[in-house]
Parts: C-alpha cells; sequence; structure tokens
C-alpha cells in the first residue's frame, strides 16, 4: 500500500475520468429519446465536458501547486462523482447538460494533478514502472469504454454509465487519503484569474455560437453574436496574457515554429480522430438499428488498433523523430477519415471498418509521442506550461470538432431535406420521420452528411500532419514510450 497506493488512486480517478468520455458516445441515442434532446442538446452534453476541462486546466494546476495537488485532486474527484450522480437523476437535457459541466470542472482538477503527483512520489524505475501502469490503465479505460457503455445502455439503462462512477469515486477518495501524500508546487507560482476566465469565454462562445449556427443558419443574429464575442474574449485573452506577471500561457512560446506546429497538430488530433463519432455512433443505432453494444463493437476496431501500435511501434520505433511519428500519424487520421466518407443509402456498419482501422493506427502513432514533442519545444522549466497546453489545445479542438462537424452534417444533409427536417434526424429523430419522409431518402441524407463530415475532418487532420512535418524541426524532440501518460489518449479524446 505505501508503495503503490498513490498509483492505484491516481489510476481509480483516470479510469473513471477516461471512461466518462468514451462510454457516453454509443448512448447518445437512448438519451435523446428519454429527455427529448435535439441535436444541439445532444452536442452539448459532449462539449460541456470538454470545455469545462479545457478552460480549466491550466488554471486549477496552479491551484493546486498553492493549495496541494492531494487536497485538490480528492475535491476533484468528489466534484466529479456528485455531478455523475445528477447525470443519471437528469430529467431534461438542460439539467443534463449543466451537470457535464460540473464533471468537467472535477476531471479538470483531477487531469491538472495526476501527473504531479505520480511526479512527486515516485523517482528513477519507479516511475517509469508508475507511467506505464498508468498508461496501459488509461488506454484500457478508453478501449472498454463504448463496450461497457453499450452494455450499460442496452442493460440497466444510459443512467448507469454515470452512476457507475459513484463507487469508484468512493474507492478513490478513500484510497487518496490513505496513501497520497500531500505535494505542493513552486512558491513563487501565481493563479492566472483573468486569463482563465477570458480563455473561457472565448471556447464557450466559440462553441456555442457554432452549434447555434448549425441549428438556425450562419447569418442568425444570435449565432453571429456568439461569434463576435468568442473574438472579443479572444483578443481580451491576448491582451490579459501579454500582462500578466504568471500568464496562463506565455504567449511567447508562440514565437518558437516548433511549439506552434504541435499545438496545430494537438488541435486537428483531437478534433478529427474524436469528433465525427458521435454521429457515427447516432447513424449506426438510428438508421441502421443497430444496438447500443454492436455499435460500442465496432468502435473497437478504432481503439483496438491504436492500442496495438502504440504498444508495438513505441518500442519498434524508438529514437525515430516525433515529427515523422506524429505528423505521419496526423496523416493516416486523416486519409482513414476521408476512407469513411463511402456511405451512400445502402451502406452499413462494415462499409466504416477500413478506415476506422486506419485511423486507430494513426491514433497509435500520434498519442505515445504528442507529449514528448510538446515537451522537446520548450525548456524544461516550462515543462508544465507546455503539458497543460497540449491539453487545453486537445480538449479545445475536440469541443470545437463536435460542434463544428455537427453544423457540417445538418448542412450535408440540406440537399435533400429542410434544415428542421435534417437537424431532427441528426439527433437521432429518424423513428418521428419515417412514414412522413421515404426511407431511402432519410438513408440517403445522413450518409451525406456524414460523410461531408468525415472529409472535413480528415482535412483537418492532413493540415495538422502537414503543420508538424515543416515546424517541428527540432532534432531533439524525442519519441515518448508506449508507458508515457500520453498514453491517456489512445482511442479517446481524453
Amino acid at each position: 500500500m505505501r508503495t503503490w497506493g498513490t498509483l492505484t488512486a491516481v489510476c481509480l480517478g483516470t479510469f473513471m475520468l477516461l471512461l466518462d468520455v468514451s462510454i457516453a458516445v454509443v448512448a447518445l441515442p437512448d438519451m435523446a429519446g428519454a429527455l427529448h434532446a435535439s441535436l444541439s442538446d445532444l452536442q452539448w452534453v459532449m462539449d460541456g465536458y470538454a470545455l469545462a476541462l479545457a478552460a480549466l486546466l491550466l488554471g486549477i494546476g496552479a491551484a493546486a501547486d498553492i493549495l496541494g495537488r492531494r487536497r485538490v485532486h480528492v475535491a476533484g474527484v468528489v466534484v466529479f462523482a456528485v455531478a455523475s450522480l445528477v447525470c443519471g437523476l437528469a430529467s431534461g437535457p438542460g439539467m443534463l447538460v449543466t451537470a457535464r459541466v460540473v464533471q468537467g470542472v472535477g476531471a479538470a482538477a483531477m487531469f491538472a494533478t495526476t501527473l504531479p503527483i505520480l511526479g512527486s512520489v515516485y523517482q528513477g524505475r519507479q516511475r517509469s514502472v508508475a507511467l506505464g501502469v498508468f498508461g496501459a490503465v488509461s488506454g484500457g479505460a478508453a478501449a472498454i469504454g463504448p463496450v461497457l457503455g453499450g452494455l450499460l445502455t442496452e442493460g440497466p439503462g444510459w443512467r448507469w454509465i454515470f452512476w457507475v462512477n459513484l463507487p469508484v469515486g468512493v474507492a478513490a477518495v478513500w484510497l487518496t487519503l490513505r496513501a497520497v501524500p500531500e505535494s505542493r508546487g513552486p512558491r513563487e507560482r501565481r493563479i492566472d484569474w483573468a486569463g482563465t476566465v477570458t480563455f473561457a469565454a472565448f471556447a464557450g462562445a466559440a462553441t456555442y455560437g457554432v452549434i447555434r449556427a448549425g441549428e438556425r443558419g450562419w447569418g442568425e443574429r444570435g449565432a453571429l453574436g456568439a461569434l463576435a464575442a468568442s473574438g472579443l474574449a479572444l483578443v481580451a485573452f491576448v491582451l490579459v496574457e501579454r500582462r500578466s506577471a504568471h500568464p496562463m500561457l506565455d504567449l511567447a512560446l508562440l514565437r518558437k515554429p516548433a511549439f506552434v506546429g504541435v499545438m496545430v497538430g494537438a488541435f486537428a488530433f483531437n478534433a478529427a480522430a474524436f469528433g465525427v463519432l458521435p454521429y457515427t455512433s447516432l447513424w449506426l443505432q438510428t438508421l441502421l438499428g443497430m444496438s447500443p453494444v454492436r455499435g460500442g463493437l465496432v468502435f473497437l476496431s478504432l481503439s483496438g488498433a491504436s492500442m496495438v501500435v502504440a504498444i508495438a511501434g513505441g518500442k519498434l520505433l524508438h529514437g525515430v523523430p516525433a515529427r515523422i511519428t506524429v505528423g505521419g500519424g496526423l496523416v493516416l487520421i486523416g486519409v482513414g477519415l476521408c476512407c469513411q466518407a463511402v456511405l451512400d443509402a445502402g451502406s452499413t456498419w462494415p462499409a466504416l471498418v477500413p478506415g476506422l482501422l486506419l485511423t486507430g493506427v494513426g491514433v497509435g502513432f500520434v498519442s505515445p509521442g504528442i507529449a514528448g514533442a510538446a515537451l522537446a519545444t520548450v525548456e524544461p522549466a516550462r515543462a508544465g506550461m507546455a503539458g497543460g497546453s497540449l491539453n487545453t489545445f486537445r480538449q479545445l479542438g475536440y469541443a470545437l470538432g463536435i460542434a463544428v462537424f455537427g453544423t457540417v452534417v445538418i448542412s450535408g444533409m440540406q440537399d435533400t431535406l429542410p434544415r428542421g427536417a435534417a437537424h431532427a434526424l441528426a439527433g437521432g429523430g429518424a423513428d418521428s420521420m419515417r412514414g412522413r419522409v421515404p426511407e431511402h431518402a432519410l438513408h440517403t441524407a445522413f450518409a451525406h452528411g456524414l460523410n461531408s463530415a468525415s472529409v472535413l475532418a480528415g482535412c483537418v487532420a492532413l493540415v495538422g500532419g502537414l503543420a508538424v512535418l515543416v515546424l517541428v524541426r527540432s532534432p531533439k524532440a524525442p519519441v515518448a514510450e508506449p508507458t508515457t501518460p500520453s498514453k491517456k489518449a489512445v482511442g479517446a479524446p481524453q
């Protein structure tokens, strides 16, 4: 207990945190039916969590260095577990989205303190073993999430995908208080509250604007106002960071091409690889009539391939520059997504498998190396900022990816369906439209919308890959071993 209790406690919290991302994807159709949720509601169910995580990660990390990492970690687990209880009790989409945002706050507290806690407790060979176990648990949670989500949704019901967090949370709190020593960071560190608030305003307004545009059109006043507000918030964030003595993000890092390349790649990675999956899940279940379990099994072709490649590739490609593995992996993701854009009215799930497998191979190349690539772009004193920035860009990419690709799905449907019908169909409302719209038209519309989103996501991944290949030139950028904590992203956006 004294030696490995800290690792066990951290792995319990991480398992819960990552499981809750992928586990929710296959439950979206059942949530929509039970809560009478629209497509925009479902988008916010996923985005509320990711946005809170992205906006608060760096700020909570700074607070933990001052207040104590164990204390903040325990608070995060408690908040996450209580919010999970409320998610399962939700009586409407508004209540569920609010609880998901609170979940994201708790997740940020856990996510920001996990690696500093491990780093403060373990040294040398023990640290390597701890990070290896941590990576394996993280990858396993991501891989089994869709299947477990399908089993729970099809069995006791979708609410149990949240309630399953409660016993895990209790165990994690008990073990953390019992086995994890308190630790703090540099005394001179300060919390950049202004930067945190302005960044959250930018990310939230941008996501709201895109989702509203998908629902009501890009020329709608509310959508334009939200996008304008996001632009102003971004300007305010830049001004705040330039004047802050302890900025959340040192803007001087943006003058380093390698740092910019890695951040663009990180954004593109989570946006492209995972942003289309919720709509693919809706297509599988609402159009093809697949059960949640069978729909989750389809995604194993991506998560399984990513785990195998991450483990094998990390050993075989040790010493290969990260710009090659990360940039090349993003290119593979882009090609895989384009290979998924082959659907028509008669397509079934096997049409997706080649593209999902290729995407999974790309994810397996990117995941183990991207954290090492980020750390190699800065001096050791700024490693914490680089790691936090990497995770922030990844979560922001996931949130905006879900918003943008949902809008593209709707736009692609409008060639054959009116806007209202397209929005309802993309949100899982196929049953309500059967009888009023020919079945062939429903399949054609959804397939066309999903193809459009997959192609755009593929282009995003290709641009991200090219940015990494062109900008990340440092020969010192290492390819991280498969035992690095960056494997937490294998098969999932978190």
